[in-house]
């Protein structure tokens, strides 16, 4: 009896805390960092992008970002300055300009909103 209550009560709780794993916050392209901006305009226009890598698949596989097919998004690095590399800061994008900002290498998201 406690098994089959406690594995109702699990699974209320994944129910109910399920929709919180892709909650995510928002942010207005005027309140983004300005090499975001930048980034965000390249995308927009069709490059130049600076780094090899920009434009490659995103896989989602932390799945972070709302679920789509393979190859939907597409991932742009955002310049930090003081690096050497490419940084933590990206933009990730599907193809209708869904886009999301992370500030530490897709640990989190933002919704990009213009």
């Amino acid at each position: 009896m406690l098994r089959g209550l406690a594995a109702r009560w699990l699974l209320l709780g994944l129910l109910c805390w399920a929709p919180l794993a892709h909650a995510m916050g928002s942010v207005d392209v005027a309140k983004l960092p300005p090499e975001a901006r930048e980034t965000l305009h390249k995308i927009l226009h069709g490059g130049p992008f600076p780094y090899v890598r920009d434009g490659v698949v995103f896989g989602n596989y932390e799945h972070h970002l709302p679920k789509r097919s393979h190859g939907y998004y597409h991932e742009y690095t955002v310049k930090t300055p003081g690096t050497h590399n490419r940084g933590a800061r990206r933009i990730v994008c599907g193809p209708e300009l869904e886009c999301y900002y992370s500030g530490d290498h897709y640990r989190t998201f933002r919704r990009i909103l213009e």
